[in-house]
């Protein structure tokens, strides 16, 4: 008995980083201290990344010369579709670090979709409508979510752990590196109040 006390105790021990307890109110705003809408706040943390799961039926779609979304937030391991759905055809391609690919001309919905392995921005463009532009976000965790007009989101059912609040925008000069502060998770509601510095006009 006493040994299985034992077991018992060190059982919780190592799983009491991954208890799912608390929750952040975050509000965002830009460098003159306005509300900040379409930012997006997510959390990394160990216990996180282990949570984290590719998700399911995610497309970019073209429609009317432009990305639909315009930005789209996605887990590790994504496979993300591209469906035309113009009666032009699209070359949709990307440079980014965290994800290189190329679409080449095409109307429909190309057979394979591409995959999203890494964290990290990766910028959309198209080689035929240079007006077309998006964005994809790729996070390492299911901890995430976009401000609203407000500038406010909130994360709930976070793991208790030592974790790192990271915001992003598209407006960001360099769009690649979100903004990023150590923050402690426990099990009471915590509210965080970030200013995204140098953003383009």
């Amino acid at each position: 008995m006493r040994l299985l006390s034992r077991l018992m105790a060190l059982f919780c021990s190592l799983t009491a980083g991954a208890t799912l307890a608390g929750s952040l109110d975050v509000t965002v705003l830009d460098d003159s201290g306005k509300p900040l809408p379409d930012a997006v706040v997510f959390l990394d943390s160990a216990p996180a990344k282990r949570m984290v799961k590719p998700l399911t039926g995610v497309q970019v779609a073209q429609k009317d010369l432009r990305f639909v979304p315009a930005l789209l937030v996605v887990t590790t391991g994504t496979a993300v579709s591209f469906p035309n759905m113009d009666s032009v055809r699209h070359h949709v391609y990307s440079f980014s670090s965290a994800k290189r690919f190329e679409l080449k001309l095409y109307v429909g919905t190309p057979l394979e979709p591409v995959v999203f392995d890494q964290p990290g921005a990766v910028v959309l463009g198209c080689n035929i409508h240079d007006q077309m532009i998006g964005y994809l976000l790729v996070v390492d965790t299911p901890f995430y979510g976009l401000t609203n007009e407000e500038g406010k989101v909130s994360l709930h059912d976070l793991p208790t752990a030592a974790s790192t609040l990271r915001v992003w925008h598209s407006r960001l000069i360099n769009s690649a590196q979100p903004q990023s502060q150590a923050i402690q998770v426990d099990g009471n509601n915590k509210t965080q109040t970030v200013s995204l510095k140098k953003l383009r006009k």
